[in-house]
């Protein structure tokens, strides 16, 4: 059996954005079917509209914070980079690696995302990747990769 390649990169999911998406959608809708049917609507709840419009500023926010967010494994080394405009980069040796964790509440279960924390040996801090897919199998995958190296 030939070797897997040790390059891994993993992001954060976007599943959870998309749904906040939708129900902002369908809030914004519902806002809006209620004032249209409404006989003696006043034109000030139009402005309920903006309850909608800051949920779907909020998950843009979030959703450009996902995208520019990355955790890479390569020739060794884990590197974790977040940022858009300014970026923080932490980089670990993966002789060093001591244990990764993942944590799921039940709605990340139901989603079939988790929480994926790495700590390194001699290290305080710990890098941890939020909401990402199938995280049991991206731990066995990163613990299986260090074991190689």
């Amino acid at each position: 059996m030939p070797d897997a390649p040790t390059t891994l990169k993993l992001r954060s999911s976007s599943k959870a954005i998309k749904a906040g998406y939708a129900c902002a959608l369908l809030l914004a809708l519902a806002i809006a079917a209620y004032i249209l049917s409404s006989e003696a609507a006043d034109a000030r709840l139009w402005a309920l509209l903006t309850i909608p419009a800051a949920l779907a500023l909020y998950l843009v926010i979030q959703h450009l914070a996902k995208t520019y967010t990355q955790l890479t494994i390569e020739s060794g080394r884990l590197r974790y980079e977040s940022g858009m405009l300014s970026k923080s980069t932490r980089t670990m040796d993966l002789a060093k690696l001591q244990d990764v964790r993942v944590d799921q509440s039940a709605s990340q279960r139901l989603m079939g995302i988790g929480d994926l924390s790495i700590e390194s040996a001699g290290n305080t801090s710990q890098i941890v990747m939020l909401s990402i897919d199938r995280p049991q199998e991206a731990a066995d995958r990163i613990l299986e990769i260090a074991r190689g190296h």
